[in-house]
């Protein structure tokens, strides 16, 4: 089995592009077989939720809603900072599919003694 790889997110809808470079990076890793999570902070966290990722970074850029069909087809997870998301009020029913609330301890977990590849965004 592949490296595991952990991608940081903190950046939400106010830097698209940003925000399409950590799908990217994140989907290369899940569907190329590698366990892959992305940990979801700060504005970030909306991400999380149905139909809140929608939308084109840039002119070449791929649609956001495509990259997260993708990457839940490649079994890729989220964990969602539970301190963020509830500062920020949002509902847990709406959550998309693979994400659970969890910070970083449940992160290191799911890391475990093997390691991973992390990227930050």
């Amino acid at each position: 089995m592949a490296g595991k790889a952990v991608v940081s997110l903190a950046t939400g809808l106010e830097d698209p592009e940003r925000v399409t470079v950590a799908f990217l990076v994140a989907l290369g890793a899940a569907e190329q077989g590698r366990p892959t999570l992305m940990f979801l902070t700060k504005e970030a966290t909306r991400l999380a939720l149905e139909g809140v990722a929608t939308g084109v970074a840039c002119d070449g850029c791929p649609p956001l809603a495509d990259l997260l069909a993708r990457y839940a087809k490649a079994g890729g997870r989220y964990l969602v900072c539970p301190i963020c998301f509830d500062a920020r009020k949002l509902g847990k029913s709406g959550l998309i599919e693979g994400a659970e609330l969890g910070g970083t301890v449940p992160m290191w977990q799911w890391i475990g003694d093997e390691g991973a590849t992390t990227f930050s965004y």
